[in-house]
């Protein structure tokens, strides 16, 4: 079945998904795929719940409320990427979308919005960001959603911080200080955090608090002054292709 035909259409879901199961999709799911994208009953997408890789669906109820669906075989097993969360100070709402959807495109396993010294947004949409995530997943074949946390401040952040993970702190002014594949070298295939600031940058009492940690690795991301959603992206690149799941093979 898997050689015949490639559905175009991918759907996030939480049930469980296995050969036979019936999916009910909510009336969102159904009005999207009814009506927006037109499917009738025998149509094919394929879906994915981020725990039992994806299978293929026919569609047997196409109604726009309460689209009904029946899996098929597996298509892909599931995978997991690299154990990367990204971290950052929350910008404008455009800009925060597009941060959740390119994070998740870019393979972060966990997004954190965090309130640092000059962070100019007061509260940040978790519910949004996760619409966003959802979305970036399905277009971009990804079999999972990153886990997204509520908006906490930075210091609540460090306090609770887990041993084994490295905080890789993107600084402005290491901007140039040296190529990053020297900085990223001993980070390997372990546990890491991307940190990025507010457009303000880190405060002095921040940058002393996150360099007096054992567990910090100091990133340059060139010469320039990055706006905060081009240095989340240039970040998740360069951790990518030194040392995250770039490097691996394809499941």
């Amino acid at each position: 079945m898997a050689n015949e035909y490639t559905p175009s259409i991918r759907l996030y879901v939480t049930d469980g998904l296995a050969t036979g199961a019936t999916i009910c999709l909510d009336a969102d799911q159904s009005h999207y795929l009814i009506t927006v994208m037109r499917q009738k009953q025998g149509g094919v997408v394929e879906l994915f719940n981020g725990r039992d890789g994806s299978f293929f669906a026919s569609i047997e109820t196409a109604h726009k409320k309460a689209a009904r669906l029946v899996c098929a075989e597996q298509h892909r097993r599931q995978h997991h990427g690299a154990d990367l969360w990204l971290i950052f100070a929350p910008v404008k709402r455009t800009r925060l979308d597009f941060m959740a959807q390119k994070a998740t495109e870019l393979g972060a396993s966990l997004i954190w919005p965090c309130q640092t010294d000059y962070t100019q947004v007061g509260r940040v949409n978790t519910d949004r960001l996760e619409a966003n995530a959802i979305e970036a997943a399905e277009q971009s074949a990804r079999l999972d959603i990153p886990e997204l946390r509520p908006f906490r401040k930075l210091d609540a952040i460090l306090a609770d911080w887990p041993d084994d993970r490295v905080i890789i702190f993107c600084d402005e002014l290491a901007a140039g200080r040296k190529w990053p594949e020297s900085d990223l070298s001993s980070v390997s295939f372990g546990k890491a955090a991307i940190l990025i600031g507010p457009e303000g940058g880190f405060s002095a009492r921040e940058r002393d608090l996150l360099m007096a940690r054992d567990n910090i690795i100091r990133l340059s991301l060139g010469p320039n002054i990055l706006r905060a959603d081009t240095a989340a992206l240039s970040a998740l690149t360069l951790y990518q292709a030194f040392c995250g799941d770039w490097l691996e093979t394809s499941p």
